[in-house]
């Protein structure tokens, strides 16, 4: 790549982030510290001076915290044992294993309700009285729901980490006498630690900020919840503001003193060891333990989505105080995918989510093109930078858009202008600040595959093209993009799907139902009296079989290297 290209990107692509990445930061930083026209920390100080925000926060941490210990323990075993052994069923568990991340967290509490709930599934298939077990510990069915959900991410992150293992590390202690758990905390947690921290880091954030969640399950004491109650003060009230630079600077803190921590504890691996590190059956007792431990953890996981499924088939008032519906039907596909206001949610996520992967690809491949091609010195500054939102809180970047919206639809030129209001009011259409949401949160993924598939390619090619008089555009377009189609492809899979999926940016952005992406119909759904939660479900399920088919996709594109696109 020529300097004087790579300059001219380097710099397109830090405006990019300078107008939507770091300009919604700041309106959060500074929505919550200027009083008229004056600096002040009365605001934050206020925040911290009352007892229901500081309970939130501290509500929050909790979730986070409980969320990424329960994920923890169940990852690194999995991951530890499908590394270790061979055993009965290995290629199903291990599909199944990737299951849970095909349903939003906040969708699988429609099903979680119905099993765990007061005249659910679960008491009846045990004969015991109306017991609420949400009511009475709403918290641990927070975090039992999310680690149920994101348990996959730090699954695959250390899965990849403990393939990398050089074997003759794990054989040197060994020979000195260092075997069983001695050997794991001594050699092998050591030196998977990065991998550990890519997936716990990702874990953390997304719990911490977490929205839907909490709020259908009714646990409005967190921070998450009471930033999104606060939407309506938005242009009145500094405390959202200051709420939310809270939640980011808490957010930001723990991702660095992790990065801090972690990274000067990771070692440096020698060169490989002439034998790959292989898999071994497992024998005697092992033999029924490990798959009896991949199948309780699938069995577990796929509750919620067992429940949303029957709920879907179930007719009002047919499961209740039962294991299973009394009675089912296709009457609420039939009138969920039959109402307008479904209909147009499926439409206007695909819209979204299409215009935002297009963006997503155009970027994308840009950035990568200067950190793998360039000899640039500031190049990893673009990299960073694409990563970036997989560590800053979604809610905070939406928060953001809807600052600037705000601030913007305030002036008189866009107040006396429809055609205006249409492009930057969310409240009148808010598809503008959907689609550069969803394109910044999904960057990351496009950005991770295409630097893998560069990385694999040879430069000869390009230069050989350009030796025989071929443009740069020119080489791109029919030599480079050609080579690295599968790495676009999966990534852009998963970029889509999961912005088909978004939860925070859909529910605070998207004020008007003509504009509602899927996660906020849902939502909406639950919300009606009588059917909603069963038409919510119907239309659940229909994610559920988009997203499923969209993660087998790319996970059969990428194979084991699908755990390096949720690294930060």
């Amino acid at each position: 790549m020529r300097p004087q290209t790579a300059w001219i990107t380097f710099t397109i692509c830090l405006l990019i982030f300078a107008a939507f990445l770091i300009a919604p930061l700041l309106m959060v930083v500074g929505g919550g510290f200027v009083d008229g026209n004056r600096f002040t920390l009365k605001y934050l100080q206020a925040v911290f001076q009352n007892p229901v925000y500081l309970e939130g926060l501290f509500n929050s941490l909790k979730i986070a915290l409980g969320t990424t210990t329960l994920v923890t323990l169940i990852a690194i075993p999995l991951a530890w044992m499908a590394n270790r052994f061979d055993f009965a069923g290995k290629s199903l568990f291990l599909g199944l294993l990737l299951v849970p991340m095909i349903l939003p967290p906040f969708v699988g509490a429609i099903g979680f309700q119905q099993m765990f709930g007061q005249y659910g599934a679960v008491n009846a298939l045990f004969g015991l009285g109306p017991i609420d077990w949400l009511g009475e510990a709403r918290y641990f069915g927070v975090i039992l729901l999310q680690a149920l959900s994101l348990y996959p991410i730090m699954y695959l992150n250390v899965a990849a980490a403990l393939a990398n293992v050089d074997p003759a590390m794990e054989q040197a202690a060994e020979n000195l006498g260092c075997t069983g758990f001695k050997k794991f905390r001594r050699i092998t947690l050591p030196l998977i630690m990065p991998g550990l921290f890519a997936g716990g880091t990702i874990v953390f954030i997304w719990s911490f900020t977490e929205l839907g969640t909490p709020l259908m399950l009714q646990y409005t004491r967190c921070t998450p919840v009471q930033v999104f109650d606060a939407l309506k003060d938005i242009g009145s009230s500094p405390f959202p503001y200051a709420l939310v630079f809270v939640m980011l600077v808490v957010s930001v803190s723990l991702y660095v003193v992790g990065k801090l921590v972690f990274g000067r504890n990771a070692y440096a691996m020698q060169s490989k060891a002439a034998t790959a590190s292989s898999t071994v059956s497992a024998r005697g007792p092992l033999r029924l333990l490990v798959p009896a431990a991949f199948a309780l953890v699938c069995g577990v996981a796929l509750l919620p989505h067992l429940g949303v499924i029957l709920t879907s088939f179930s007719s009002p008032g047919s499961w209740y105080q039962s294991v299973l519906p009394q009675q089912l039907t296709l009457g609420n596909y039939h009138e969920a995918l039959g109402n307008s206001m479904t209909v147009g949610s499926i439409r206007n996520s695909l819209i979204f989510s299409g215009l935002a992967v297009v963006l997503n690809l155009v970027v994308g491949i840009a950035i990568a093109f200067v950190v793998v091609r360039s000899t640039l010195r500031v190049r990893g500054i673009l990299d960073a930078m694409a990563m970036l939102p997989l560590a800053v809180p979604g809610i905070v970047m939406a928060f953001g858009y809807l600052a600037i919206s705000t601030k913007i639809s305030a002036t008189d030129v866009v107040k006396n202008s429809p055609l205006l209001q249409q492009f930057f009011d969310v409240r009148t259409n808010p598809t503008l600040f959907l689609v550069i949401a969803y394109a910044v949160r999904r960057l990351p993924y496009i950005v991770r595959s295409a630097v893998a598939g560069l990385q694999q390619t040879s430069v000869t090619l390009e230069e050989a093209s350009a030796n025989l008089g071929a443009s740069g555009f020119y080489t791109l377009r029919r030599i480079t993009v050609p080579l690295i189609v599968a790495n676009l492809i999966a990534g852009a899979m998963l970029a889509f799907a999961f912005s088909m999926l978004e939860v925070s940016d859909s529910l605070m952005l998207a004020q008007r139902a003509d504009y509602f992406p899927i996660t906020k119909t849902i939502y909406d759904l639950f919300q009606l009296i009588g059917t909603g939660k069963f038409l919510a479900s119907a239309l659940g399920v229909w994610s559920m079989v988009f997203l499923a088919v969209t993660i087998i996709g790319a996970s059969l594109i990428l194979g084991k290297k699908m755990g390096a696109i949720f690294r930060v």
